[in-house]
């Protein structure tokens, strides 16, 4: 399965200086939100998705605070339970071996139809379906080799959003040696259902990290809170700064996973030709919810700088896309601050 990595370290508001060397929270002077002293910051870390995820929580009441963070973890793995691969036993593995799920989870129904959505929308630039593609590549790497071009054609005649039947009756494979990959878009769909839960629970400061990054409220002093945006190339440089606004963030880039040490093959998929694109090694997508900026990295990740920066106005969202060379470029409703 993918090995993730974070790419968006955070950052105590905008006169915070200190980073988190591993993509975790930095601990600061946050409990001046509001300029309330009562207020109790608490945080919790976990394993989840293959990586480290992490939840910010503030509110007066410490057991309050806490038990949000319980509600954040339990929302956490009852995703995975349903959409991750890291898990045998999840849904979504259960429908890759057996070709059809009988009375799904509405969630699953839910994050299926997104992106079958966003498949039909991109002409197949994302597409759920690209697992054969992964299992050619990473089997091939377990024998420190690329698949042959033989490989990859028959991979690719398993791969068809449109051959995906999705309802809330069952879900089903409809092309032998199909398989779904959900990694492209359950972290971010999983932040916006923690985000969703906190706020219910009463919370209005919070930066959650579940892979992807959403956030409520401030950090420290009424600011907003800041992500580092690393370099795909140097992971102790940061291209930018990002301020959070109200917007779910995500980022791809092509250090994540790599099957070659040039890093031209690596875990994103043009579905259409079954190799990577070959331009960018980073996008960053600012959208209303974390699941579509999720998704749509991969859509930029397809299009290449140009595209990238054309269909973010197509989309409504805001890009930054980082190209082979280390250039990059931020469309405008994007809140940049020096790294």
């Amino acid at each position: 399965m993918m090995k993730r990595r974070n790419f968006l370290r955070a950052s105590l508001g905008a006169g915070a200086a200190g980073l988190a060397a591993s993509g975790w929270l930095v601990a600061g002077a946050a409990d001046a939100v509001h300029g309330a002293d009562a207020l109790q910051w608490r945080d919790r870390m976990l394993l989840g998705f293959g990586t480290v995820l992490s939840v910010r929580v503030v509110h007066p009441d410490s057991h309050q605070a806490e038990r949000a963070l319980d509600a954040a973890v339990e929302t956490i793995r009852h995703v995975e339970a349903q959409m991750s691969l890291f898990d045998h036993d999840s849904a979504l593995s259960r429908l890759n071996r057996e070709g059809v799920l009988l009375r799904p989870h509405p969630d699953l129904v839910n994050i299926l139809q997104l992106a079958q959505s966003v498949s039909a929308r991109s002409q197949g630039a994302f597409d759920v379906t690209v697992q054969p593609l992964w299992t050619a590549f990473e089997q091939a790497a377990g024998r420190k080799a690329l698949p042959s071009p033989e490989a990859v054609t028959a991979a690719r005649a398993a791969v068809g959003w449109k051959h995906l039947s999705v309802s809330e009756s069952a879900i089903r494979l409809g092309r032998p040696g199909m398989g779904v990959t959900l990694n492209g878009i359950a972290q971010g769909f999983a932040a916006d259902l923690v985000r969703s839960r906190l706020q219910a629970s009463g919370i209005a400061h919070a930066l959650v990290n579940a892979g992807e990054w959403t956030s409520l409220g401030h950090s420290s002093h009424d600011q907003p809170w800041l992500l580092g945006l690393q370099d795909p190339r140097d992971a102790q440089a940061l291209i930018s700064r990002l301020a959070l606004d109200g917007r779910g963030v995500a980022v791809s880039a092509d250090n994540e996973c790599s099957f070659s040490p040039d890093r031209r093959h690596h875990h994103i998929f043009n579905p259409h030709t079954g190799y990577s694109p070959a331009e960018l090694s980073c996008v960053a997508v600012a959208a209303p919810s974390c699941a579509l900026a999720d998704a749509l990295t991969k859509v930029m990740f397809v299009a290449g700088r140009e595209g990238a920066l054309r269909l973010a106005g197509e989309w409504g969202v805001d890009v930054l896309v980082v190209d082979k060379q280390g250039q990059w470029q931020a469309t405008p409703g994007l809140q940049l601050h020096a790294a």
